[in-house]
Parts: C-alpha cells; sequence; structure tokens
C-alpha cells in the first residue's frame, strides 16, 4: 500500500523502483530456497541479516564496494557455517527471476510519459538485465558503483537527480521498510512493496493512469 498519500496531492512526475525484490521476485524466497539446498534452516541468512552485526557489516561492504564477492563469500559463508564459499552470492540468488507485471508496469508509465529510475543497493556482481536498462530507465544508480547505500539519503536524492526530478516529484517503491522511510525522508512517496497485486494499483493513483 502506498505510504505518505496525502489527500488531494497533485499526482507524481517520476517513478523510481528497486530492483531485486521489486523488477525481480522476492528475493527472500531465493535466499530460502538456498538454505534448504545447503541444508540450514529456511530463514538462516535472513536471520543473520537481521541480527548478526557482522553480516550486516559485510552486506554494506558489498554493496558499496569495499568489500569484494569472494571475500564477501568467505566470511559470510563462515557465519552461515558452510564449507563452500565459491559463487556464494549468486548461488543465493539463483532462484530471482524477472516480474513480469512489474517490469509491464514501469514501461507503460515511462510510455505514459512518466520519468523513470532505478535505485539499487547492489550485491557485488549479481547480474542486472543491463541490455533493459536503456528502454526502462531515464536514470540509473547502483550502490556500488557510487560508494552510497539505501537508506542514506544521499542515494535517493542521486536517484531523484540522475533521473531528472526533484523529490517531492517522486514515487519510489521497495520491499524493504527501512528504505521507504529513507525515501520519504527526503519529501519523496514511497510504496511498499509486497506484490504486483498491490503496488500496481497504489502506482495507477499515484500517477493517475493505468498501468495495466
Amino acid at each position: 500500500m502506498g505510504r505518505g498519500q496525502r489527500p488531494g496531492a497533485e499526482r507524481v512526475k517520476g517513478l523510481l523502483v528497486d530492483y531485486g525484490g521489486v523488477l525481480t521476485t522476492n528475493v527472500f524466497d531465493s535466499f530460502r530456497a538456498f538454505c534448504t539446498a545447503e541444508g540450514l534452516e529456511p530463514d538462516a541468512v535472513r536471520r543473520l541479516f537481521r541480527e548478526d552485526p557482522e553480516a550486516m557489516r559485510l552486506v554494506r561492504g558489498l554493496e558499496t564496494g569495499t568489500v569484494s564477492e569472494a571475500a564477501f563469500g568467505e566470511r559470510f559463508g563462515a557465519l552461515l557455517q558452510i564449507g563452500d564459499h565459491d559463487g556464494l552470492v549468486n548461488r543465493m540468488f539463483a532462484g530471482v527471476s524477472p516480474d513480469e507485471e512489474m517490469l509491464a508496469a514501469l514501461r507503460a508509465a515511462r510510455a505514459g510519459g512518466v520519468r523513470t529510475g532505478l535505485i539499487s543497493n547492489s550485491m557485488g556482481d549479481t547480474a542486472y538485465d543491463r541490455s533493459a536498462f536503456g528502454e526502462l530507465f531515464d536514470g540509473v544508480v547502483i550502490s556500488g558503483e557510487v560508494g552510497l547505500h539505501k537508506p542514506q539519503p544521499e542515494i535517493f536524492r542521486l536517484g531523484c537527480e540522475r533521473a531528472g526530478l526533484e523529490p517531492p516529484d517522486c514515487v519510489f517503491v521497495d520491499d524493504l521498510r527501512e528504505n521507504c522511510e529513507g525515501a520519504e525522508a527526503i519529501g519523496m512517496t514511497a510504496v511498499l512493496h509486497r506484490g504486483a497485486d498491490t503496488t500496481v494499483p497504489a502506482l495507477e493513483r499515484f500517477l493517475g493512469m493505468p498501468l495495466r
């Protein structure tokens, strides 16, 4: 559902989105599948992200490019207590696939004159389909390439700038509550993504146009 919506507010002019978990299927479902395949508790990865400060330091380092993917795999694998660290990030994300309904909504918004942008916390060299970036986005910010990460306010300001927008003119979609709150802190409207079935109707209201 939409966050920060003001009754009677003017339609927003821009749509900025996260990548993993918004334009793709649920990332945490992929993590659970990885854990099951490794013989771990299904929520072992999620629990480390939430409860272990060292795990979060590794994630932030990977996202901002200060920790290599190989180093992350070795150190995060040790926290998970698994012996095989090779290609750990790719294995964790192996179950992620494109969310065609969200991609179609993004294309429809841009075709309707809405400026669009990507603000993504990267996880090492995990693949983005960059071949589609030109048709999807007016501006792209990937954390590992700029040394910033969500929910830092600077990354949201940069995302707006690269899309040619001001924060109050933007709606931002992310699957993590803290990132939505970070966007709202600089004046953006945020939609907490829990699936296309609720996000797309919310965006249609904010943008004032059909997206399906």
